[in-house]
């Protein structure tokens, strides 16, 4: 059951491990845009992304076995996963692929999880979890397509719609698509929700094109958080049913976006976090006039040492 009631018992259930994220006003002229944008700031949450909600959520639902917990992750769901397991006495091995950036993976082992780096790409990762789980018996946390996931994830709109009222449109980064799908979800039309995507990255641009979900090829400065190879079952209906529009941004783009959010407003973020706002400042989404936008960053882990490439 995906929905927003569901979203709410999410919410009653995680509140007593998860941080309650801030919004701020960027300020007319920040950015380059006329127009001040209400900023909600997940990546200051547990494990640095909003991907500890989801995560708290299929656990606290769950009776864990002896063979623990396992996930495959691009490297946020994993550090949240491995999060969320230690925080509830739970062992816990995350599979990641071979582009997930090294930040991640010190996190992830900060909370004690085994870690296993292999593959490619997220699909080979959750190949090698899908056996790990049939060999030893441990439960899956999927990173997006199930609903304790997604109901967790829509806890940002809760949040938010409490925090910024006034907001016609929010601007949502997509991977999976867990996020936006619960999102969206959870807003049911009452206001606009924009997905943003890599143009080497997009699986829920690509469904919403195809009409189903589609495998996607991955090559974006934004993979190692945005890079699934299809967007989830799930996910895709929330999205075709609730997501008003869907477009692409450029690498140049985000990682603009992401030195930006560095220089202007002191945030230090992944690539993938700064995505939504590349939309803005690129022009890929243009608010009407008087239109008031929410941009959600979403994500912290970031590698200092791109981030440095990224500010030239």
């Amino acid at each position: 059951m995906i929905n927003k009631e569901e979203i709410t018992k999410a919410y009653q259930r995680i509140a007593p491990f998860i941080r309650r994220t801030p919004v701020v006003e960027s300020g007319a002229g920040t950015f380059g845009l006329p127009f001040s944008i209400n900023m909600k700031l997940e990546q200051v949450q547990h494990s640095g992304s909003f991907k500890a909600r989801g995560a708290f959520n299929s656990l606290l639902q769950m009776k864990v076995p002896e063979g623990g917990v396992a996930a495959a992750s691009g490297g946020n769901h994993g550090a949240a996963v491995a999060c969320a397991a230690s925080a509830l006495g739970h062992k816990a091995k995350i599979f990641v692929p071979e582009i997930s950036n090294p930040a991640k993976i010190k996190k992830i082992r900060h909370y004690g999880a085994e870690v296993h780096v292999e593959g490619a790409a997220y699909a080979d990762a959750a190949a090698l979890c899908a056996r790990h789980q049939e060999e030893t018996g441990a439960i899956d946390i999927h990173a997006y397509d199930a609903p304790g996931t997604i109901n967790g994830q829509g806890t940002v709109a809760l949040e938010w719609a409490a925090q910024a009222p006034d907001l016609d449109t929010v601007l949502v980064a997509v991977g999976g698509g867990g996020l936006i799908g619960g999102m969206s979800c959870y807003y049911q039309n009452g206001i606009d929700v924009i997905a943003v995507e890599p143009g080497g990255a997009c699986s829920l641009h690509a469904a919403l094109a195809a009409n189903e979900p589609v495998d996607v090829e991955v090559n974006s400065v934004a993979a190692n958080s945005l890079g699934a190879k299809r967007c989830g079952t799930h996910t895709f209906a929330l999205a075709k049913e609730y997501v008003s529009q869907s477009v692409l941004v450029n690498d140049a783009d985000i990682l603009d976006a992401q030195a930006r959010l560095w220089t202007q407003m002191q945030l230090a973020v992944e690539p993938g976090a700064a995505t939504a706002l590349a939309a803005l400042i690129s022009g890929a989404y243009q608010p009407k006039q008087g239109e008031r936008v929410g941009v959600l960053v979403c994500g912290g882990n970031a590698d200092l040492g791109q981030l440095e490439q990224a500010l030239g």
